[in-house]
């Protein structure tokens, strides 16, 4: 794993992670966006987390295939308010298809756990698509299902869809 500073973020911004924001999305992953998203939009939203980062928002690691090419990412958002100090979010956990089935999830967010619980953060939160692959991928990382929001979000199609909320202490 790699952590990415925002000169880095702007740099893979246009062409690696905007790949990757747009594979998520046309495999159907409800990460922010609606399908087809174009490649534009998808670096034009990795420019602005580079910003995040700069500010000390936001963290960035990603995972390179051999050939260098970025297969996956994960973000760590915290909290900004004062009573908040103490929590983070994992913003966009995504691995590309062409690397799925392999750990590399797991291993992408068992980064961004271990730097949360370096920099004193002892709570984090997420919120993924009820029913997706990637509740395997955290009730299986020891993560806890807090509850469930019908209706919280559109998938890439624009159907509504269940939301599930997931906490972890680190």
């Amino acid at each position: 794993m790699e952590r990415l500073d925002p000169d880095a973020v702007r740099a893979h911004a246009p062409a690696g992670l905007a790949e990757l924001l747009v594979d998520a999305v046309d495999s159907g992953a409800s990460v922010g966006f609606l399908a087809p998203l174009e490649t534009a939009e998808a670096a034009a939203w990795w420019s602005r987390v580079a910003e995040e980062a700069a500010e000390g928002v936001r963290d960035v690691w990603a995972a390179r295939a051999p050939d260098g090419r970025l297969t996956g990412v994960v973000t760590l958002v915290r909290a900004g308010t004062a009573n908040g100090r103490h929590r983070g979010e994992i913003a966009r956990l995504l691995v590309h298809r062409c690397a799925r089935g392999r750990g590399l999830g797991y291993r992408l967010l068992a980064t961004a756990e271990a730097h949360a619980a370096a920099t004193g953060l002892s709570l984090l939160v997420l919120d993924t698509q009820t029913g997706s692959p990637a509740e395997r991928l955290y009730r299986g990382a020891g993560w806890t299902a807090a509850g469930t929001i019908p209706d919280f979000a559109a998938d890439p199609a624009g159907t509504l869809r269940a939301t599930t909320l997931y906490y972890k202490q680190v």
